[in-house]
């Protein structure tokens, strides 16, 4: 009997996963992978929910699935058409929180994995690692997994990522590597004072807003081999300061940042605080910089592994994917530095929106996808 990937993403999607809760996505998980015969192992940590399972060898040539039953908050219930813990299927579309990010994913992965360990036991060893953390601050997601990994000297020798990496069609895209993210938490000290008198005080919005011109005036860099180029966004300016006649002490910015192999954080954020010098110098306006860095960005070669991925896609979907860095940050930035990571998945035109929802040809189209990159892989 094979494995339907509609029915099992359907009933992950009726657990309750909001980030940080386990729902009962990865208990449901845990009892599928078990019984196929895989060795399932919890790694929580910190209250984060996680799932470690692996069928064959330990240290065994090993392919691994990576993603997430964690999904964002619905929002306005009443907005939805649909129930969004609901998993309904209605004229061949399945509705419900993690429709596309990413529920339906791990359950193609899932249900290729069962099947294909079944049907065709491979000489040597898959891993699926899962969390319950991507769409939080995955401090203790996938990264505890991969840190338990390592004392416990488990090892992937690839890991494929199963997020919705297909802008319009599925099998258009599949990503090589993400851009770096950072922020930059900018607070301005000046002197108060009435703003008919601005001699007697020293403007921190001024000065501010100086310093937000000169790191967004030029282009960090106009791309790379494999990367757009980096950009540079301000997200927020505030003072707090309800007068119309007041020049206020402190106002503070933030900055993302999303930046490509040209760069790493540490050499901006070195870039932001010479710029912030050279204004307190010109002003007297005293700033201080802290930075949050998501993660740096990375880049699998083009090699055999994406060529192998890359084939098995077209073979699947009749599209040959663009290899690709764009978008947001994945867990494939914790993954990078254990072994070589790409990621495909379905198209996620509805990723966090209200009624998200997929096509269930996709989801199984997908999980055939899956299947063939574990034969040729295992060939």
């Amino acid at each position: 009997m094979t494995t339907d990937p509609v029915a099992l993403a359907a009933e992950l999607i009726r657990c309750p996963s909001v980030t940080p809760n386990e729902g009962g996505a990865l208990a449901l998980l845990e009892a599928r992978l078990g019984a196929a015969g895989f060795t399932c192992i919890r790694v929580d940590r910190n209250g984060i929910p996680n799932l470690f399972a692996r069928w064959g060898a330990k240290g065994a040539r090993t392919f691994g699935f990576n993603g997430h039953t964690d999904v964002v908050p619905v929002g306005d219930t009443a907005a939805w058409s649909h129930d969004p813990f609901g998993g309904e299927v209605i004229d061949g579309v399945l509705w419900g929180r993690g429709a596309t990010d990413m529920k339906t994913g791990v359950a193609a992965f899932a249900a290729a994995a069962i099947d294909f360990v079944t049907d065709t036991p491979p000489d040597g060893a898959i891993v699926l690692t899962i969390t319950g953390d991507e769409e939080g601050a995955g401090r203790d997601g996938t990264r505890a997994i991969l840190d338990w990994m390592q004392a416990e000297g488990e090892e992937m020798s690839v890991c494929l990522v199963g997020e919705p990496t297909c802008p319009e069609r599925l099998g258009d895209m599949m990503k090589i590597g993400r851009r770096g993210s950072m922020t930059f938490f900018i607070e301005a000290s000046g002197v108060q004072g009435h703003a008919a008198y601005p001699h007697r005080a020293k403007n921190p919005l001024h000065a501010l807003v100086t310093l937000l011109a000169r790191m967004t005036a030029e282009p960090l860099d106009h791309g790379t081999d494999h990367f757009e180029p980096s950009t540079v966004q301000i997200t927020t300016i505030d003072c707090g300061n309800p007068a119309n006649n007041v020049i206020p002490a402190k106002a503070r910015a933030t900055v993302n940042i999303r930046f490509n192999d040209a760069h790493t954080s540490a050499i901006l954020e070195s870039w932001g605080k010479a710029l912030a010098r050279a204004v307190t110098e010109e002003t007297g306006v005293v700033f201080a910089l802290t930075t949050e860095v998501s993660g740096e960005s990375f880049i699998t070669p083009p090699g055999p592994f994406t060529d192998l991925v890359a084939r098995a896609v077209e073979a699947e979907t009749g599209v040959k994917p663009e290899l690709s860095t764009s978008g947001g940050t994945s867990d494939a930035r914790f993954i990078k530095a254990h072994c070589p990571v790409l990621e495909f998945g379905l198209v996620g035109k509805t990723m966090h929106q209200v009624d998200e929802r997929v096509e269930t040809d996709q989801i199984t189209r997908l999980k055939a996808v899956y299947t063939r990159i574990l034969r040729d892989w295992f060939a």
